[in-house]
Formats: structure tokens, sequence, C-alpha cells
């Protein structure tokens, strides 16, 4: 029978399914890579900025007063819908106010002592959540590769029924192919609850925006806010008259009184400036996963209940932990290096796993040394591409252009590995000089 392609369209076929595979593969790693960075966000925040002024504590009066000073330095401008008030945290000891516009850091008086300047650590946490991408696309992106790292962890399970039983057996000195699926096998073995806690999580935060809209398009006429109300809670109804700012004193003043085990990470100010304004202050429980609880006050301090984040239904805790246990946001500087750790062998183990496909394929005589070149530019332009976003961000400042960084230094890696790669291979292709005898 007469095949369906010519040899030469099914030879460009392979390549570009290969193309696309180490696609995949890159994104995978990326997200690897860049998931473990951030892991200590908040003490890079702290690096790139370490002028800004911290505290432990900061009084109720003085979080007004900074409110007061912020809206005023935005007159002018469109008002803002939501403002966010950080409190002081143990990962990050200090007080800063963000509008829908810019943010700023408060001293322990209220006044603006610096605009917030964290433009790197937003880079990198962009480039995990979202591969730079529109959000709803780069994070639905995201959530099928958590999705894939579930199917890879347990396909490996069964297609290596002895994994577990050599979990300690290395075979480093045999050879480099040998010592590369050893390292992957027994990596993937250790890190595997943490890989799937890791994977699990992270497709659920990444298709959020996928599940959310399509629920609200199937039974909330496309309202995306009713759709999460019953997981999150529901918002007042708005009212744009003008009115006086709310105080967040009264209630933070009865957090202080009424739940004074909860730590406030975060006092947020709802069409701050309008008639249909509100308070939501997020207390952080210890000894919980959840990423906190939602208080809700009226714009004259008056206490209007929770949203069930900490007590509510079990989805709804469940919901509510998630994040933490993605980022490893519990139990202080141990377990974010912890998280480090693993983070780094999950890497290995992605990285190693593209290699050992590569072994196989050259074992079949289908040798694939673009593919090859290019997965080792990416494995070492990735990092290095991230060390050149620092680089930028201490030379250059804030306003660096990392993403442009990034990139530029990643692709320059695998043009200069395949470059190498067809050097040398012309090299070994180079017909030998005949010697001849005297």
């Amino acid at each position: 029978m007469k095949p369906l392609f010519a040899k030469q369209t099914v030879r460009k076929g392979v390549s570009a399914h290969s193309a696309i595979g180490l696609v995949c593969c890159a994104l995978l790693y990326l997200i690897c890579v860049t998931g473990t960075a951030i892991v200590l966000f908040e003490e890079i925040q702290r690096l790139e900025q370490p002028g800004a002024p911290e505290m432990d504590r900061i009084a109720p009066q003085a979080v007004d007063a900074g409110i007061a000073n912020v809206v005023a330095a935005e007159e002018g401008a469109t008002p803002t819908t939501h403002l966010y008030v950080h409190m002081p945290t143990e990962a990050l000891p200090r007080t800063t106010i963000t509008t829908d516009t810019q943010a700023f850091h408060i001293d322990a008086q209220g006044a603006i002592a610096v605009p917030e300047e964290n433009a790197w650590a937003e880079f990198l946490l962009a480039l995990h959540y979202r591969l730079n991408l529109p959000a709803i696309w780069g994070m639905s992106l995201v959530g099928l590769f958590g999705a894939m790292i579930v199917a890879l962890a347990v396909s490996g399970i069964v297609a290596h029924p002895r994994i577990f039983r050599d979990a300690f057996r290395l075979r480093a000195r045999r050879n480099d192919e040998v010592s590369t699926l050893d390292w992957h096998n027994r990596l993937a073995v250790w890190t595997l609850p943490f890989a799937l806690a890791i994977a699990l999580t992270g497709a659920m935060i990444g298709l959020f925006y996928i599940s959310g809209y399509s629920l609200a398009a199937a039974d909330y006429d496309g309202d995306s806010e009713a759709a999460i109300a019953p997981v999150f809670g529901t918002e007042p109804d708005g009212d744009e008259a003008a009115a006086p700012l709310p105080k967040v004193t009264p209630a933070l003043d009865y957090m202080a009184r009424n739940y004074p085990e909860v730590r406030v990470s975060y006092a947020i100010l709802h069409d701050p400036g309008t008639r249909g304004q509100h308070v939501q202050i997020v207390g952080v429980h210890g000894q919980r996963l959840i990423f906190g609880e939602y208080y809700a006050f009226g714009a004259d301090g008056t206490f209007n209940g929770t949203a069930g984040l900490a007590d509510g239904t079990l989805g709804q805790q469940i919901a509510a932990s998630i994040y933490n246990l993605h980022f490893g946001n519990f139990g202080g500087l141990p377990v974010k290096l912890a998280y480090i750790v693993f983070g780094i062998a999950l890497t290995i183990v992605v990285s190693t796993g593209t290699f050992i496909w590569l072994n196989k394929q050259d074992r079949k005589g289908s040798p694939r040394p673009s593919i090859r070149a290019s997965w080792w530019g990416i494995t070492i332009g990735m990092p290095l591409g991230i060390a050149a976003t620092l680089a930028a961000r201490m030379t250059m400042g804030n306003e660096a252009p990392f993403v442009a960084i990034f990139w530029i230094f990643t692709l320059a890696a695998v043009a200069a590995a395949l470059m190498a790669s067809r050097r040398s291979t012309m090299v070994k292709a180079k017909p030998a000089v005949p010697e001849f005898a005297p």
C-alpha cells in the first residue's frame, strides 16, 4: 500500500512533534524553576528594597492616617475601586498600601515613606503564575501543566514496578546514561508526596479561571462573583454616591478584642469614598493551612460576619488552604527551606526526564542532536536568564525590562547550544585527510 505521506513529510512531522514536546518540557521546567524561587517571595521583596521601613506592628490610628495620605496623593486620578493595606507579618514586617494604580510603604506613624519597588519579585511571580501571558491563558496553561505532573508521577510509578524497592539504589559509576536514569528515579520517589501536593494545588489554582468562568456561564448568567460567593462570601450592593472614607480603626479594635489569637494580614477597603464602601479584614489563624479568614465590616465599623473559610464547609476550608500548601507559606523558614530543596529536586527530575528520552532515541538509532542541544540550552539558559534579571534589577533599577531580558538570555543560550552542536557535527562529518607513506 502506498504510504499516506511522503518520507520527507513524515520526517518534518516527526521534527515538529519533537519540537512541540520540547516546548512543553521547557515550560514545565520553567514552572518548576520559578516556583522554587518564589518560595522566598517575601524575602525577595525585602532584598529588593532594604530601605523600606519595617515594624512588628502598627497602631490602627496610624493605618487610618496612612490611608488618608495615600488617597490624598492620588487626588485628581481615577478613584480606586479597592485599597489594600498589607499589615506587618513575620515574613514581611512592612505596612504597604496599594491602590488600583500604585503602592506605598508607610512608616509607623502612617506617613508615606517610599513607593513600593518590588518589580523583580512580581516578575518572578508572574512568570510562574502565567508564563508572562495574559492571566486567563497563562494561568490555565500552568494549571494544565500541574495536571501533567500528576499524570507523569502516577505513570512513572506504574512504569517502574521496582521504583520503591530501588529507592536508594544508585549506579553513578556505571556511565552517565545509567546515572541520569537512577538520579531521575530516586529523586522522583523521594519527592513524590511533594510533587503530587504541588501539582494538584497548582492545577487547582491555575484552572480556577476556566472552572470559575465555566460555572458562571452555566449557572450564574456569567456573573463570576456570584459563582465564587459560596466559597469566599458575597459583597454588599454598590452605591457610587460620594461619601467620606471609612475608618479601619473600629474594625481593627474589634478584631483585637474579639479575636486576639488572629493575626491581621490585610485590611481591604472596597469602593472607598462611596456610600457602598465596606471594610474587609483578612485574619491569619495559627496552626492552620488556610491563608486566612475574611471578616466583613460596614463603613461604620459594624461587624457583619465571616466568610467561613476557617470554620465553614469542608470545601471552603480546602479552597482556602490550597495557596499556602502550594507555596509553602506555613511553618516559617524551615518549611520554606524544605520546599526549596524539594523544588530543586523536582526541577532535576523534569530536566533529566528529557535527557532519558533523548538517550533512548539514541539507542534506537534515531538521535536528536538538535533537540538535545536545545534542551541543554534551556536547562542552562533559564536559570541564567533569571540571574540576568536580578543583575538588571541591581544595576538598572525597578524599571528594568525583566521579561525581555529573561527571554533574550534564554533564547541566546539555546542558540549558542545549537550552534555548538552543529559545529561539532560538521567536524565529525569532515572526511579524514589520507596519509601517504614516505
